[in-house]
C-alpha cells in the first residue's frame, strides 16, 4: 500500500508540475508521458511485490532525509530539485514554443523512458541490494554478472536514459539543459558511492579492478 500510495502521489505531483506551467490540459505529450511512466513504474512495483518485497521496501525509503551521509543528503537534494526543474521547464517550453520539434521526438522520448526503466528492472532482478540509499545490508555481496558485468552502475545508466527521455517526451529540448546541469551532482553521487562500497563491502575493490567501466561501456 505504501508503494502504491507513493506512486499515485508521485504521478499526481508530476501532473501538477507539468500541467500548471503548460496552462492547458490539451497537451497530448504530457498525457502520454504520464501513462508510459506510470505503467512502467507500476509494472516494476508489481514485480517487486511478488518476487522481492524486501527490495521494494528498500526502494520506498529514499530521498535526502533517508541518507546517512551529509554529502549524499546534499546530492539527493540537488537531484530532486533538478528533477522538478525538468518537469517545470519542459511544459514552459511547450507552452511558449521555445524549441519546436517534430512529432516523432516525443515518441523517441517515450522509447528512451521505457528502455531506461527496462534496464532498471533487470538491475532489480539481478541485485536485491539495490537500495534507494547508500548503505550496506548485513548479507550483501558483490554482484558482478548480468548488467553488472557490463558497467559497475547499470542503474545509473538506466536512470540517465529515462531522464533524457522525459523532456523529449514532453516535446522540449530546453529540458535537456537541466540534465546537463544535474550531471555533476549525479557523477558526485556515483563516485561517492564507489568510495563507500570500496571501504565497506568485501570484494568490491577486486570488482573495481576487474571491471573498469563505471557508467558507459568502453568509455568511463
Amino acid at each position: 500500500m505504501k508503494a502504491f500510495g507513493g506512486l499515485l502521489f508521485l504521478l499526481l505531483v508530476m501532473g501538477a508540475l507539468i500541467f500548471i506551467p503548460a496552462w492547458t490540459l490539451n497537451y497530448w505529450q504530457a498525457w502520454m508521458f504520464l501513462a508510459v511512466f506510470g505503467a512502467s513504474s507500476l509494472a516494476v512495483t508489481l514485480y517487486l511485490m511478488k518476487n522481492d518485497p524486501k527490495l521494494l521496501e528498500r526502494r520506498t525509503q529514499g530521498g535526502p532525509i533517508s541518507e546517512k551521509e551529509t554529502s549524499q543528503k546534499i546530492i539527493q537534494t540537488i537531484t530532486a530539485i533538478g528533477f522538478v526543474a525538468i518537469l517545470l521547464v519542459s511544459p514552459l517550453d511547450h507552452r511558449f514554443g521555445w524549441s519546436p520539434i517534430p512529432l516523432y521526438v516525443p515518441v523517441a522520448g517515450e522509447a528512451l523512458i521505457v528502455f531506461g526503466m527496462l534496464i532498471i528492472f533487470f538491475v532489480f532482478k539481478q541485485n536485491s541490494f539495490a537500495s534507494s540509499t547508500i548503505e550496506i545490508a548485513p548479507d550483501q555481496k558483490v554482484i558482478s554478472t548480468g548488467l553488472y558485468g557490463l558497467v559497475r552502475h547499470p542503474m545509473y545508466m538506466g536512470a540517465f536514459f529515462y531522464l533524457v527521455g522525459i523532456p523529449l517526451s514532453l516535446g522540449s529540448l530546453w529540458g535537456l539543459l537541466v540534465i546537463v546541469l544535474m550531471m555533476p551532482a549525479l557523477i558526485w553521487r556515483l563516485v561517492d558511492e564507489e568510495e563507500f562500497l570500496a571501504k565497506n563491502l568485501p570484494g568490491y575493490v577486486e570488482y573495481q579492478n576487474k571491471l573498469r567501466y563505471r557508467l558507459i561501456p568502453f568509455i568511463w
